[in-house]
């Protein structure tokens, strides 16, 4: 939408406060109406040498204000103009040509509306209609702004402190994906894997897996999606989930703010809020780390409604968790939106590969940040060069562990998860063992010992040790043929005592006989037992412990 020229921008002022303007920029007008003063007036002004001298003259402040506005194009909300260069004091036109507010103005935004240089409107402009700041579009067009001062680039080059400590990118998102894939699948509970020292947490990695399309409503994995998306090369994977999250509106990045409680039916545009900061980092250099305070700072100062429409800070519910404190107002931008900008550097943008960050010591949070090798690929949404290659393979054990190679197909590291208990992670390699229970569930699932076989054939590191074959084919004919149980006994002097007791309420927690004088007790009789000999008349006792 073309901004509104001068004379629509100066339209419905009355002849006084026009006056006021040409006596600002020394023009002549001396008619006796507005109808004849609005055309002479909005002709002076457009004429370059006189505008640029003007604005030239103008004090640093306003000029900042102006150059603020022209880099976004001369347009901006009314709320951030405001809150960044003062507020216009609205009053009548008797009262301001008393108190001449044109000689005395109280902010810079008041002294650039009395020089004309400024419009206020109610604009239907994305992402919804709100009340504008604006230069004049014909005004804006003339204007020279100064090179020096005129640039689109937020914050400043890091430190030296703020780069001791490179954190470079790495492809471990693609590992966390299969092992969570793999736990979902088996509807395993989540806290079941050990992702404390994941690079990335496990609400923000299956909000992503969503985003891409791999898990249903029900976080259910898809089967046909996640065998693509594990079969794939991992360079091919990597772009896959960066380019889903760079279009998804359902990865939330302040949603998933830890901390934070977030109450009502309101909405918040995700993908909005993140196409506006992604196009601020895209105009930064690409060749040197850049200060994440700095960066941060300068959004809160020059683009602070990046998710906020119409500039509102006060209609969304949202709670630090464990208090009763709301963060309301633009008084919270640090602890919400400005967190919101440091979680994409630190979160999605550097876990999907296109950020690396560096912090001031090993222990110490992200301090700057700087494009990866792998970034001017990703941005293209295109493969990046430079992945490792999935050729690791499987050591299988005689007794059914099985240590999976981070490198391993991710594919079949997956396959294997569904025929084996998960017993974790270290230094690269992922443990599992083959138990009745694991066969049992991938059984029911409609899977085959042979297949297991076959996967363990193709991908182990040596050839299997015969009794672990004859093992697995043995269950596959006959299940379980011994298991270790856990259970209480009750053994008596004499085998009347166990008749006596076959005889009484209490020998419904009689189990499997032993022997003649020992019998195993069903769980949580105990205590029944003795209170039954007791009455029969023979005293027992108790050697579980507290366990009776």
């Amino acid at each position: 939408m073309p901004l509104p020229d001068l004379l629509h921008s100066l339209h419905g002022r009355d002849l006084g406060f026009l006056k006021i303007i040409a006596g600002l920029w020394r023009i002549e007008l001396d008619v006796p109406n507005v109808r004849a003063a609005l055309p002479m007036l909005t002709r002076a002004m457009l004429d370059p040498e006189l505008a640029n001298e003007i604005i030239g003259a103008l004090p640093i402040a306003a000029q900042d204000a102006l150059i603020a506005l022209a880099e976004q194009d001369g347009l901006l909300s009314w709320a951030q103009f405001t809150r960044n260069y003062g507020d216009v004091r609205s009053m009548g036109a008797a009262r301001r040509d008393r108190e001449r507010l044109d000689l005395n103005p109280r902010t810079p935004a008041e002294l650039l509306w009395y020089y004309g240089l400024i419009g206020q409107a109610f604009l239907d402009m994305p992402p919804e209609p709100q009340q504008y700041a604006y230069i004049p579009g014909d005004l804006l067009a003339l204007l020279k702004i100064p090179e020096r001062r005129m640039t689109n680039v937020l914050g400043r080059p890091a430190s030296p402190d703020e780069t001791g400590y490179p954190i470079f990118v790495t492809d471990r998102v693609l590992d966390h994906a299969c092992t969570l894939l793999a736990a979902l699948r088996l509807q395993l509970p989540l806290d079941r894997i050990p992702s404390t020292q994941w690079t990335i947490p496990l609400p923000n990695l299956r909000a992503l897996l969503f985003a891409t399309g791999l898990l249903d409503a029900n976080d259910m994995p898809l089967p046909e999606p996640v065998r693509h998306f594990l079969e794939a090369p991992r360079a091919q994977a990597l772009a896959q989930l960066a380019s889903a999250w760079l279009r998804s509106s359902t990865y939330n990045e302040m949603r998933l703010l830890p901390g934070l409680v977030f109450e009502g039916d309101w909405l918040n545009d995700a993908l909005q809020a993140r196409t506006r900061v992604l196009e601020h980092l895209r105009r930064l250099p690409q060749d040197s780390w850049w200060s994440l305070a700095a960066f941060t700072s300068a959004i809160r100062e020059r683009d602070p409604d990046f998710q906020r429409p119409a500039g509102d800070y006060d209609s969304w519910f949202i709670r630090r968790a464990g208090t009763d404190q709301y963060l309301r107002g633009f008084s919270a931008w640090d602890e919400v939106d400005g967190e919101v900008v440091r979680s994409l550097i630190c979160g999605p943008l550097h876990w999907l590969g296109f950020l690396d960050l560096a912090a001031p010591g090993p222990d110490a949070p992200a301090a700057a940040f700087r494009p990866s090798i792998w970034a001017a690929a990703l941005w293209k949404e295109q493969p990046p060069s430079g992945l490792a290659d999935e050729d690791g393979q499987v050591n299988v054990h005689s007794d059914g562990q099985l240590d999976v190679s981070r490198l391993a197909p991710r594919a079949v590291r997956y396959q294997l998860a569904r025929f084996a208990d998960w017993s974790g992670e270290d230094d690269g390699t992922y443990h599992y063992r083959i138990t009745p229970v694991s066969l049992e569930r991938a059984r029911q699932q409609g899977l085959r010992v042979t297949q297991l076989v076959s996967l363990l054939k193709k991908h182990a590191g040596a050839p299997l040790a015969p009794a672990l074959i004859h093992a697995l084919e043995r269950w596959e004919q006959h299940g379980t043929e011994a298991s270790l149980e856990k259970i209480q006994l009750l053994r008596v002097s004499r085998p009347e005592i166990l008749a006596a007791l076959r005889n009484v309420r209490a020998s419904r927690f009689l189990g499997e006989e032993i022997s003649p004088t020992v019998v195993v007790l069903r769980p949580g009789g105990a205590a029944a037992i003795l209170q039954a000999l007791a009455e029969l008349g023979y005293l027992g006792e108790s050697r579980l412990g507290t366990d009776v």
